[in-house]
C-alpha cells in the first residue's frame, strides 16, 4: 500500500504512545517516527519498549522509552513532568495501553475487573489530563488520540471490563472536545476492528472448545472487507488525526474495522456455544499465559 503522507507530515511534533511497547502501539509509534515526529513510549515492559525505540532508530527516527504504569496518577504526573522538563513539551499523546482477556462476566472477580478498568479507563484518564493541564497552564495547543474499539457503540458480550473502560474513554473524548476546544486542544479517538497482533491474538482467540472452532475475533468471516485490517492502518488513522490535516476535527472516533460494527453480530457473539467446560479449560489457559508474562516482565 502505498504511503500518502508526506514524510514531514508530523515534523516538529512530539508525541507520547502508551502501551507503545508491543502491538498497535509499536505500530503506531513506526509509523509517527517514519513521518518525522520525536516519539516517546510508556509501558511498564522496559525491554519491549526499548525494542521499539531500537526499530525506530534503525529506521531513521527518534525515540525514547521510559517505563511508566499508567494506572498509578503519582507516576504518570512524575513522568509527564519529567518529559516537558527534558524534552519539551508533548504536541500529541495516544492513549493506547490497554488489558483485555475474553471470559463469563459471572466468573470475574473484581480484581479481574479492575485489571481491564485501571489501565483503559483510568490510565486514559491520568495520562490525557496529565498532558491536558500542562498544556493549559502554558498556553498550548495539543491532540490526544484514543484507540478504542468499535464495542464502543454495540457492547461486548464476554468482555464486559473492556467494552465498559472504553465506552468511558469514548465519553471521555467527546467530553474534552468540548471543554478543551476553546485551548486549542483536540480530543478524538480511533476504534480499530479485529486487527491481528500478538498480543490480542494471544489473549482474545479462545481457539477450539469441544472439538468446534469459535468464530471470534480471529476469524475474518463477519468482516463485511473479507479481511483483517492491519497495524499499519489504525496508524494511518491515527497519523492524520494528529495531523494538521485534521486541525479541524474533534471530538470523533473514527472506526477502522471493515464495516464489522455495521455487518454482523458483535465480535465475540460466538461465545455463546461455549459449555461450562470449555470455560474452565480457557480460564487454565489465560492463567498460564498471564504466569508467563509475569515471568518475563520480572525477567
Amino acid at each position: 500500500m502505498p504511503d500518502v503522507f508526506s514524510p514531514a507530515a508530523l515534523s516538529d511534533s512530539r508525541i507520547l504512545v502508551t502501551g507503545g511497547g508491543s502491538g498497535l502501539g509499536r505500530a503506531i509509534a513506526l509509523r509517527l517516527a517514519a513521518h518525522g515526529a520525536e516519539v516517546h513510549v510508556w509501558g511498564r515492559r522496559g525491554n519491549a519498549l526499548e525494542e521499539t525505540v531500537t526499530a525506530v532508530q534503525a529506521a531513521g527516527g527518534h525515540a525514547f522509552a521510559q517505563a511508566v504504569d499508567v494506572r498509578d496518577p503519582a507516576a504518570v504526573d512524575s513522568a509527564m513532568a519529567s518529559l516537558f522538563d527534558s524534552h519539551g513539551p508533548l504536541t500529541g499523546v495516544v492513549n493506547g495501553a490497554a488489558a483485555n482477556f475474553v471470559a463469563r462476566t459471572e466468573d470475574l472477580s473484581p480484581r479481574a475487573f479492575e485489571a481491564v478498568t485501571s489501565t483503559v479507563m483510568n490510565g486514559s484518564y491520568f495520562v490525557t489530563t496529565a498532558a491536558g493541564r500542562r498544556w493549559i497552564e502554558q498556553g498550548l495547543t495539543g491532540s490526544v488520540v484514543s484507540l478504542l474499539t468499535s464495542w464502543i457503540w454495540t457492547g461486548s458480550a464476554f468482555a464486559v471490563p473492556s467494552a465498559m473502560a472504553k465506552a468511558a474513554v469514548h465519553a471521555m473524548t467527546m467530553s474534552l472536545a468540548v471543554e478543551w476546544a476553546r485551548h486549542g486542544i483536540r480530543v478524538n479517538a480511533v476504534a480499530p476492528g479485529p486487527v491481528p497482533t500478538e498480543f490480542a491474538w494471544e489473549v482474545l482467540d479462545p481457539g477450539e472448545a469441544g472439538g468446534n472452532r469459535i468464530p471470534v475475533a480471529t476469524e475474518a468471516d463477519g468482516v463485511p472487507a473479507g479481511r483483517h485490517g492491519t497495524a499499519e492502518e489504525v496508524a494511518d488513522v491515527v497519523l492524520f488525526l494528529l495531523s494538521g490535516a485534521a486541525s479541524y476535527l474533534t471530538g470523533d472516533a473514527i472506526a477502522v474495522d471493515g464495516g464489522q460494527r455495521l455487518g454482523g453480530p458483535g465480535t465475540f457473539a460466538g461465545l455463546r456455544a461455549l459449555t461450562p467446560d470449555d470455560w474452565t479449560a480457557l480460564r487454565e489457559r489465560a492463567r498460564r499465559a498471564d504466569s508467563a508474562s509475569r515471568a518475563e516482565r520480572t525477567a
